[in-house]
């Protein structure tokens, strides 16, 4: 798949502001204007919300676009909404809105998403698609090729989390590396970080949004309401026009690369470092793998099981421990370890079976 940028490029990100909901046309009216004066680039507001549960404030509807229209005309700002369904997309096209956004419970659905599909087919508009509620990578996918088959070439995504069964610090967990690799695979499509649900608070904003620009997003979407507190839908996660301002203002924008020679000679030679310690790395773990299998034989031979929950839970706990001294996260320490344990089972399991095939014979 090919893209076409959404957003023109700038020396800073692309700026996606206003309040999770159209809750009435003052509302809406007086938080675009105080942000046009801190010139965002595009006006969002929530015209149909998805409630999880029913008996929450879901919207104001088609009157809400009657708002919206009323942003364009006074503060020239363009102006997205989220579109779940055929309606949603022709109401929005019929209002004049600028820009189109997928939501996370509608991408998770490709029936809803090719809904939305035909209903754009020969319409030149962009379109934004929020990854999934839960941390599924083929559905993304999914919903950014259905987009794309129906003509759609102006498409970006928004990262807004996901969501996580457990405790955890998130409203959604992040999962960076889901767009890490939606990046790798296709380097023109442009992502905007929406910190506001990854946060669920207004205390982490600054964090996430300094974090996206860290792995080069191309754009942030923030909540912002004039009154946080009295706000219909998510009021714990939006923040004020002015506090949006001291947010923005904070933000350190990094370079893609650098024009110093001497930095850029001091950074080539640091990759190629990384690339000698990763022909290392790849080395001892084949080396342990062949360990591995002799241990298989050894259990072949003794028929003894591959999972011993003993030995792994003490490889487990000495990892964490030496990671822990060696300034390396629990959490990388876990996921590394867990992954070449599956490895060693899975190359002793393929011992087993030789052995068995042969034993058969």
């Amino acid at each position: 798949m090919q893209f076409k940028p959404v957003f023109e490029k700038k020396e800073r990100p692309f700026l996606i502001a206003g309040p999770c909901s159209a809750e009435s046309e003052q509302q809406v009216l007086e938080t675009a204007r105080a942000l046009a004066a801190q010139n965002i680039d595009l006006f969002r507001a929530g015209i149909w919300k998805p409630r999880t549960r029913p008996g929450g404030f879901e919207g104001a509807g088609t009157e809400g676009l009657h708002w919206l229209r009323k942003v364009k005309a006074e503060t020239g700002l363009p102006v997205c909404t989220e579109v779940a369904n055929t309606q949603h997309v022709f109401e929005a096209l019929k209002f004049g809105v600028d820009v189109l956004w997928i939501g996370a419970r509608t991408t998770v659905n490709p029936f809803s998403v090719q809904e939305i599909a035909n209903a754009l087919e020969g319409v030149d508009i962009p379109v934004l698609v929020k990854n999934p509620v839960n941390a599924d990578f083929k559905l993304w996918l999914g919903a950014i090729e259905r987009i794309h088959k129906a003509g759609i070439e102006r498409i970006a995504v928004i990262h807004r989390g996901f969501s996580y069964h457990g405790e955890s610090r998130w409203r959604n967990v992040p999962r960076w590396e889901f767009v890490i690799e939606l990046k790798r695979r296709f380097p023109d499509l442009q992502v905007i970080c929406d910190h506001s649900h990854i946060c669920g608070r207004r205390d982490t904003l600054q964090m996430v949004a300094q974090r996206a620009l860290d792995l080069n997003y191309d754009g942030l979407m923030t909540e912002v309401h004039q009154n946080p507190d009295t706000a219909l839908s998510d009021a714990q996660q939006q923040i004020t026009p002015e506090e949006y301002g001291t947010l923005i203002h904070q933000l350190t924008v990094r370079h893609k690369t650098t024009a110093d020679e001497s930095s850029r000679h001091s950074l080539e030679q640091l990759r190629h470092l990384i690339d000698e310690l990763d022909e290392e790395l790849f080395q001892v773990l084949s080396a342990r793998m062949r360990v591995a299998r002799e241990i298989g034989q050894l259990k072949a031979r003794n028929n003894i099981a591959i999972l011993q929950p003993a030995r792994w839970n003490e490889i487990l706990e000495k990892a964490v421990d030496k990671g822990k001294q060696l300034e390396l996260s629990r959490t990388f320490v876990e996921t590394f370890l867990r992954a070449v344990h599956q490895e060693s089972i899975e190359q002793q399991a393929r011992v087993m079976v030789e052995k068995e095939a042969v034993r058969s014979s």
